[in-house]
């Protein structure tokens, strides 16, 4: 059964959203609803590169060194497939750096913000079919905003540079995954890059979606809503989690938002990093069982049951 090994997060600095207005093309009237409304307040922005970012994840990462040779796979979940001009490639000069030399390292573009999930599912099934039990598999999540179009998504978030690592084996006593769903409804507000009336859709849609697949996720784990001891997000805002509560049969105290105000939207990070600072706020007990959530732009809805 595929189990998170290790989990680390890297957060750069945060910066005041209010000091990215102008270079968000942010009126004041969406900045105040930004603030008021969606409850955001900084955004994690970093000087460096997208491979030091995420070599700055893996550095944290417990129980890393020492089993390099160990990890058969690299999968790096993104949203934006291409954010490097040519002839750079960060996922090569992470692994070359990292000496993980027995590894297949690929990219997983196809669910966008949710993307970090399908990753995780991949390296699973992946492990479970090699069939070693001390193969693992690293995952890397978490890109730059390089572009003005990957910088925000208008009236939904602003994003975030913080990346995660997370070490996955397939099999343990610990944060087992116990059940995955996932759909892309496509269709109108299906497109990755948005105009207003295609948000206007999305936004209509997505309480009772996010319901469909954490109902089709605690079906295949076997559980209730009532079972789960928390909820890790994707940080887009506020208000989209107060929405969502009631259709997720969740009580909003569930969903752990701690990260919103001072992150942003992490692209395909987000889920982990929240896991990250749960663990350390220690609001996961051993035996509890937990939500991951993620979307993305095309319609992408994704949740995951784990047992701690």
């Amino acid at each position: 059964m595929t189990c998170l090994m290790s989990v680390s997060s890297y957060l750069p600095a945060a910066v005041p959203i209010a000091t990215l207005q102008d270079a968000l093309g942010l009126t004041d009237a969406q900045l105040r609803r930004l603030h008021r409304i969606y409850g955001l307040s900084e955004v994690c922005r970093s000087p460096e590169s997208e491979a030091e970012m995420l070599l700055g994840a893996v550095a944290k990462l417990d129980g890393f060194a020492g089993v390099e040779e160990r990890v058969r796979y690299v999968l790096r979940p993104k949203t934006v497939p291409a954010a490097s001009p040519f002839p750079f490639d960060p996922l090569a000069e992470v692994q070359q750096r990292l000496g993980l030399r027995n590894a297949l390292a690929f990219t997983v573009a196809d669910h966008a913000c949710a993307s970090g999930l399908l990753a995780l599912d991949l390296a699973g099934a992946l492990l479970e079919q090699d069939g070693d039990p001390d193969a693992l598999a690293l995952i890397l999540a978490g890109e730059k905003a390089f572009t003005p179009a990957a910088q925000i998504i208008p009236d939904v978030a602003v994003m975030g540079e913080g990346t995660a690592a997370v070490l996955v084996a397939p099999g343990g006593q610990r944060d087992r995954l116990l059940g995955y769903a996932t759909t892309t409804l496509g269709g109108p507000g299906g497109e990755v890059i948005t105009n207003e009336e295609q948000n206007k859709v999305f936004r209509q849609i997505y309480p009772d979606a996010l319901g469909d697949v954490t109902r089709a996720a605690l079906e295949a784990a076997g559980c209730a809503a009532s079972d789960l001891a928390l909820v890790l997000p994707h940080n887009v805002n506020k208000v989209s989690w107060i929405r969502a509560a009631e259709a997720m049969d969740v009580p909003r105290k569930r969903i752990f938002l701690g990260n919103v105000p001072r992150t942003g939207h992490c692209f395909c990070a987000d889920p982990f990093l929240n896991y990250h600072t749960a663990s350390r706020l220690g609001l996961l007990n051993p035996g509890e069982r937990y939500l991951m959530v993620s979307v993305g732009l095309g319609s992408t809805f994704s949740a995951m049951v784990f047992e701690h």
